[in-house]
């Protein structure tokens, strides 16, 4: 079961990095020649963000139905900007992980 739960912190971590490559693959895609520097500074202002609420070193600390909230809207728009930029399969594939990485995080209280 320790094997389980380190893995399944790891993926966590990835998707965590997954929605930050996702904001910069959504604006380099918008074919606009600002879209790689709007992109890195998306994906700098969603990492500041995650640093603040989200990682486990949160400077604010936010638990429960905020914490449920705060999880769905990060790696929700992770799932919604790689479907933006056209990578519609990798997207679900995304939100299925997701979906599956924090329902198991809940029940092993990770």
């Amino acid at each position: 079961m320790k094997t389980a739960k380190a893995v399944n912190l790891g993926v966590i971590f990835l998707l965590e990095l997954g929605v930050l490559a996702g904001v910069w693959y959504c604006a380099w895609k918008s074919a606009s020649h600002w879209g790689p520097l709007l992109g890195l500074a998306g994906a700098v202002g969603l990492g500041w963000l995650w640093g603040l609420f989200g990682s486990p070193r949160a400077r604010f600390k936010v638990r429960g139905a905020a914490r449920v909230a705060f999880e769905t809207l990060w790696f929700g728009a992770g799932a919604v900007l790689w479907y933006v930029a056209g990578a519609h399969v990798w997207a679900i594939a995304f939100a299925g992980l997701c979906v599956l990485s924090k329902t198991l995080a809940h029940i092993w209280r990770q």
